[in-house]
Formats: structure tokens, sequence, C-alpha cells
């Protein structure tokens, strides 16, 4: 159970933004490091599977996001994460991950290949409770983390239910970021 709680920990963090040069290169590395720790057991996973979510960065940047899974082919599974910052742009993030292993094994940011970022979480405290998030209300493992290879200081919040919720999980998530907390909240699925 344990185990499993991780590997669905780590691909919540996709969208955790470490310290980047911009806000498209955060959400880059943080969907890269989210998925890397994921362990096969948790991609039980369908093509057209997605989750959609509000962002908000800092309070001055919002937007939305939609993390899908586009293919599941001989090479892996490609999960795409579509994000409309406003102002701040667009972005998207193709990540090929190995079915077996839930190793990442390439990451594509708007046709550029991206290297894979390091992480080190360290889980501070689990607790069961319910939330709501525009998506409705759920029960929910909410977890906080400190990730100990990123530079921001403050910790992880995520609340999950990955047995209802596709594609990772999240219900809602909080992250310090250079550009201040990001907050997203789940608004909508399709699980097939």
């Amino acid at each position: 159970m344990f185990k499993g709680l991780l590997a669905v920990l780590g691909l919540a963090f996709a969208v955790h933004a470490q310290a980047a040069p911009s806000i498209p290169d955060a959400l880059i590395h943080a969907q890269a490091q989210m998925i890397q720790d994921v362990h096969a057991t948790a991609l039980d996973w369908k093509v057209g599977d997605s989750a959609s979510y509000n962002l908000n960065i800092g309070g001055f940047i919002k937007g939305t996001m939609v993390m899908s899974v586009s293919s599941i082919g001989a090479d892996g599974i490609w999960m795409e994460q579509d994000a409309d910052l406003g102002f701040a742009g667009k972005q998207q993030i193709q990540t090929l991950i190995d079915p077996n292993t839930g190793a990442i094994k390439k990451v594509i940011a708007n046709g550029q290949e991206q290297q894979v970022p390091k992480q080190d979480l360290e889980v501070i405290d689990t607790k069961e409770e319910k939330i709501t998030v525009p998506a409705g209300t759920f029960d929910s493992i909410h977890v906080t983390a400190h990730d100990k290879a990123s530079s921001q200081s403050g910790n992880i919040e995520v609340w999950l239910n990955p047995q209802q919720v596709p594609v990772g999980g999240t219900l809602k998530q909080q992250a310090p970021t250079q550009y201040g907390t990001m907050e997203i909240d789940l608004t909508s699925f399709k699980k097939n």
C-alpha cells in the first residue's frame, strides 16, 4: 500500500514547479519529476483517460491544464499535458513512460526534447480526508511532502484519489515555486 502511495504521489508532483528560468520551463520540470518515480502498478491507464485542472500560480497567473493519455504502444505510454497560462503563454508537454517500470523515457516540450530532472521526495505526513474541488467532493489521501532536491522552501501538499481519478489521481495540489504557491484544482475527468 505505501509503495503504491509513493508511486501515485510521484505522479501527482508532475505539476509541482521547481526553480526554472520561466513558467513553462517550471511545468516541464514538474511533470518530469512527478512521473519519474511512478511504478507499473500505478499505471493502469487507458488511451483517452484525462484530468482537467484550474491553475493558479502566485495569485497572478491563472489558467487551465489538461493531462491525458494519448497513446499506448510498444515504445511505452505517451502522456500529454496541455497548459494555458493566459498572458504567460501555452505549454504542451509530451512524456513517454515505460509501462513496466514507470521510468520516464523521454520528455518533449513544444517539440523540443528536455532533460528529465531528479527529485528526492520525503513524505512528512499522510491522512485520509474528504475534499471538495470544482469536480465534486471526494475521499482522498492528503499527503504532505518535501522535495529535498528542490531549491524552493516549503512543503508540497497533494490530495489524491487514484482509484477514481485517472492519470495520477490528483484532486488538489499546492506547491511552492519561484513565482509563489502553485495551486491546481480538479475541474473534470474522464476514465475509460
